[in-house]
Parts: structure tokens; sequence; C-alpha cells
């Protein structure tokens, strides 16, 4: 079996030994070269072509965030971002994100209880994943739904929205940049939409104000007790799940920290779940690219409901781990590429004009 390749490019001595010794201590994978600035690691790539990267953000004569910006345009491939500015950071690792890295590790993981054991597995579970990731859907992603002005263009609703109609996302690996594109296209006037996004809670407040900023929607970080309203969507904050509940005529979101569902808080099949109870058949599932099985389940508990459900497709998920979880289950209603789900969900959403 093919070793996972890997060039770890880091500024710093310690942490290049530190993560070459992980990664070597893997039987599935090996070090084939280090790098202590991009200018090495560009010459690095083009003479060893690694499976993976991992970058830190913050070096010398050039940083990780340019560098990335630069690597994805001429050369895409699957970068895991590993920094003491991935916590306290948030913007430049979601800026990292949208730019095509995977996922990220925080060096300050070292500094907690069993840090070391805690950080090894977190690198090797994400090298690996990384590795597996699609690298086309990846490249493609920033230029899906853009008009010829490199602007988001809205997808078109030929009926009106239902009252009742309230659509639920799941997303993990990939899914910070998938909901970009599938919000960025929303119209003002969209169905309320819940999302839980396997995210930390250093980067949920960011990755509202970010998808805020690209939607005619109105994206906010949910709050316990908060109404679902028409034109808004409401991402879990990170470490809590989030669910929906009726009260009287409305709908109210509650955020609860209760224990983690398939290794994950948010969980997706937590969300799902509540829809079940709460919404039935006025919801719409639609699980995006990630790693993993989370939401599948729930999924299928909302097809059973009468609700409608998507499923991401594989073409155009830079992590068919979800998807296909919940496809072969037979949760999946709909398999549509990303760039057709907007208009499938406002369609399922609405009723023809009278």
């Amino acid at each position: 079996m093919k070793l996972i390749s890997v060039l770890v490019i880091d500024d710093s001595a310690l942490m290049r030994k530190l993560l070459t010794d992980i990664i070597n201590a893997d039987p599935g994978m090996e070090v084939v070269g280090v790098a202590e600035d991009p200018y090495v690691a560009r010459d690095q790539i083009k003479l060893l072509n690694p499976d993976v990267l991992t970058l830190d953000i913050e070096m010398p004569k050039m940083n990780g965030i340019t560098f990335l910006r630069n690597l994805m345009r001429l050369r895409p491939m699957p970068v895991v971002m590993v920094s003491t500015l991935t916590e306290k950071g948030a913007s430049a690792t979601l800026e990292s994100m949208e730019l095509g890295a995977l996922d990220y590790v925080a060096k300050s993981t070292l500094q907690e209880d069993r840090g070391i054991a805690k950080f090894s597995k977190m690198v090797l579970e994400k090298v690996i994943m990384a590795s597996q990731a699609n690298v086309n859907a990846l490249a493609k992603s920033s230029l899906l739904g853009r008009s010829d002005e490199g602007k988001p263009k809205q997808v078109h609703n030929s009926g009106v929205v239902k009252s009742t109609s309230i659509i639920a996302i799941g997303s993990s690996t990939g899914g910070t940049e998938a909901l970009n594109q599938v919000l960025s296209v929303m119209p003002a006037e969209s169905p309320p939409i819940l999302i839980a996004q396997h995210i930390p809670p250093t980067f949920s407040m960011s990755l509202a104000r970010r998808l805020n900023e690209a939607s005619a929607m109105t994206v906010i970080e949910a709050n316990d007790g908060m109404e679902v309203k028409k034109g808004h969507a409401y991402l879990a904050p990170g470490n809590f799940h989030l669910a929906i509940r009726r009260r009287g005529h409305a709908y109210i979101c509650r955020v609860i920290h209760t224990e983690k569902v398939n290794r994950h808080r948010p969980s997706v099949d937590v969300l799902f779940d509540s829809m079940v109870k709460e919404v039935g058949k006025h919801a719409t599932g639609v699980v995006l690219t990630g790693m993993g099985a989370d939401g599948a389940q729930g999924l299928l508990r909302m097809r059973e409901a009468g609700s409608h459900t998507i499923g991401q497709d594989e073409a155009s998920s830079v992590v068919y781990g979800m998807p296909r979880a919940a496809k072969e289950l037979g949760a999946v209603e709909f398999e549509l590429p990303l760039a057709k789900i907007p208009s499938k969900m406002l369609r399922l959403s609405s009723q023809p004009k009278s």
C-alpha cells in the first residue's frame, strides 16, 4: 500500500521535528520533506510531489495565507493548517479554508491536559482525511454560482415560499465554503435555515459574520430562545447543539450543551431529529460535504416523516463521507451537485404563484 507522503511547512524547527515524528510514527504515512518558509516549500512541492501539506499561517518572507492563495490557484492540493493563530485568529483560519485549506490543527492543543496525545491524534486524522479529499471539487468550489462579474448570482424563485417551510443543513469538512456557496445565492425572502456545521466555539461567530456578508439573507449565530424567522439563517454555536422547538404558532432555536452525539457538538443528527419532531413534512433536510456519518440517521428519519431530503453528490463534495452515509441508508431523496442545491431547496419550500 502506498504511503501518504507529507510535506511539513513551519518556521519552527521544533514544530517541524514534532510533526515529522508524529507522522512518521504512523505506518501509513511518511514525511518526505520539510520547509521553513513558503519559498523553500515551493521548490519542495515541485521536487517531491507530496500528497498532503501541513502549513503554518504565520511565517517569514511570505505568510501562509498568501502562499495558500497562490498554491490553490496554480496547483490545488490537500492542505491542513497547523498554527498558533488558528484559535485566537479565527478569521485568518476561516480565510485559509475559504482559499482551499481542508482543516486545521491548533498548536495550543499541546498546552492542554494530555496535549501531545490529543495533538498527535488530530494531526494523523486530518492528514488521512486530507489525503482522501476531492481536490477537483476543492479547486472548483470558489467558481460555483458566480456571475461574469464574479459576484454571487441569486437563484430565482418562480413560486411563493410557504410560511410553514423550514430548511435544516448539516455539514463538516469542506462545509464552511459549501455553506458560503449555498447561502450567497439564496434570496432575501428565503425560508428560515438552521445550520449544524462541525466547528469549534472560537470560529462560529466569525463564520456567521462571513456568511452574512456574502448573503442576501441575515445569517447569525443562534442564541437559545431566538425566534426563527423567514429570510434568516441560524448557525449552531461551536460546542453547542442546535435544535428547533415550536412555541405557539412560531418556532424558536434551542441551543443546548448536552452530551456529544456521533462525537460531535453541534451534531447534525440532533438538529435533524428536532425537525422530525417539530416540523415534520414541512421541513427540508440537506447534508453537505463532510467526513463521517453524522446526520445520516437523522436525515433518514426526516424522509420517513415526510420531509424532503437532499444530499450533495460525490463529484462536488470535498469529502463525500456524510452524504455517502446518508445515501447508503436510503435517506437521500435528491442527490445534487452543490451548485444546484440552492434552487432545489427553494423549489421544495415553495408553492406555485396563484
